[in-house]
């Protein structure tokens, strides 16, 4: 038996049709494919101007944001946030977050850990203008 597994993440199915998300937004989740078992690893793609419909945080693991093509925003709680190709950005237990794609789209990669994958506080339409 190996210790590792390896998997392209552009070929983890994207999930967001099953969630009913937004055909402007791509989410794959990895944390299956790659056998995690408390590490989370998903693919967000997200088209020019598109603003993730729901805000949500997780009261048991912290995560991390990394993006890796594009810019947009994030609003943390209260406070909005530039982001740019290459930043990074980490999210504290209990912390609500929603993500903004700047004008050339914006992809990044979101990194958790916790046990249990499905612990989320969903708030949709959480970040209004």
């Amino acid at each position: 038996m190996s210790g590792y597994t390896k998997k392209n993440l552009r070929n983890v199915e994207d999930m967001a049709p099953k969630f009913d998300m937004p055909s402007e937004m791509e989410a794959r989740f990895a944390r299956t494919p790659l056998e995690g078992k408390s590490l989370g690893l998903s693919l967000f793609t997200l088209e020019p101007g598109f603003r993730i419909p729901f805000g949500h945080k997780h009261e048991q693991q912290e995560e991390v944001y990394v993006v890796v093509r594009g810019s947009g925003r994030v609003k943390v709680e209260d406070e909005i946030v530039e982001l740019g190709q290459w930043d990074a950005i980490r999210f504290d237990t209990g912390t609500m977050r929603n993500m903004e794609a700047g004008p050339e789209g914006m992809e990044y990669v979101a990194f958790g850990a916790g046990d249990d994958p499905q612990e989320v506080e969903m708030a949709p339409g959480w970040w209004s203008d």
